[in-house]
């Protein structure tokens, strides 16, 4: 019986490369959804609601278009609605998926977070008391939009010690402490930053240096997305550290901060309030 020969390199690439397109290449396209209202780092487009727009959505385009893959960033519904196109499948992806226990049963959470969202403690600036951790504020009345999210464990640190006032946006919460009805405000730094520049408070309100929390924002693939599969989870999460360490994420940020402040100036006041 002769000796098998092997085959040729050549061929033998020629035989594997099938499948290894196939894994590089079984997703081509990504739907993805997300909140409709956490600027800079996800809104809808004003320009077409039916879009998403923001930080989240640049560096997941940028980062998908390295990989060969098109992204839609559509607009989901709320939240809750958002969360449910995707478990569902009928989008494949959430681009600021909070981190949740109860949803590791549908969805794959790519580490590291896309952004985190540092919360600030915003006083007026005559605030003589110190307000630098979580225990300088208690006893003191405070206010969170109901659009801000945090950390689970903060979450229930600020219920159990906290007195804070939920109200529907973050304007709202400014003008209370504008006008003495609270002595602080939990919001994020860069949301913060542009509203009290776009109501004109800038001069008025301040952070404090420290932030009391840092929720993450993750890139979340549904368990029912054909595009759910370890070639793309492994390259998502390549790039998700490659993004936070080369500054691409943090310029997305100042990009759409600017063209946040932008659309609140043109629309007015009276849209500012909504947001």
């Amino acid at each position: 019986m002769g000796q098998v020969k092997p085959l040729p390199a050549l061929m033998l690439g020629l035989l594997l490369l099938p499948s290894l397109l196939f894994a590089a290449g079984k997703c081509e396209r990504l739907i993805v959804t997300g909140s409709p209202d956490a600027p800079p780092y996800l809104w809808r487009d004003p320009a077409d609601p039916k879009r998403l727009i923001g930080a989240n959505a640049d560096v997941l385009k940028q980062v998908a278009g390295e990989l060969g893959i098109k992204v839609e960033l559509l607009y989901g519904g709320k939240r809750s609605q958002a969360l449910d196109e995707v478990r569902s499948g009928r989008m494949d992806l959430l681009a600021d998926a909070p981190l949740n226990v109860e949803e590791l049963e549908a969805l794959d959470y790519i580490h590291p977070p896309i952004m985190r969202n540092e919360i600030m403690v915003w006083t007026r600036r005559t605030q003589a008391a110190p307000f630098n951790l979580l225990i300088d504020l208690k006893g003191h009345p405070g206010a969170i939009s109901e659009k801000t999210r945090l950390t689970r464990s903060f979450e229930g640190s600020a219920q159990e010690h906290l007195t804070l006032e939920r109200v529907p946006n973050l304007a709202q919460a400014f003008q209370k402490l504008m006008l003495g009805q609270v002595e602080y405000v939990l919001a994020g730094h860069y949301a913060g930053l542009a509203l009290s520049q776009t109501l004109g408070f800038a001069n008025d309100l301040m952070p404090q240096p420290l932030p009391l929390d840092k929720p993450g924002f993750y890139l979340a693939l549904s368990f029912n997305s054909a595009c759910n599969d370890p070639w793309l989870r492994g390259q998502l999460a390549k790039k998700m550290t490659e993004s936070s360490a080369s500054g691409l994420s943090d310029a997305a940020v100042k990009r759409n901060l600017d063209l946040w402040k932008a659309q609140l100036q043109q629309a007015g006041s009276s849209s500012v309030l909504n947001k």
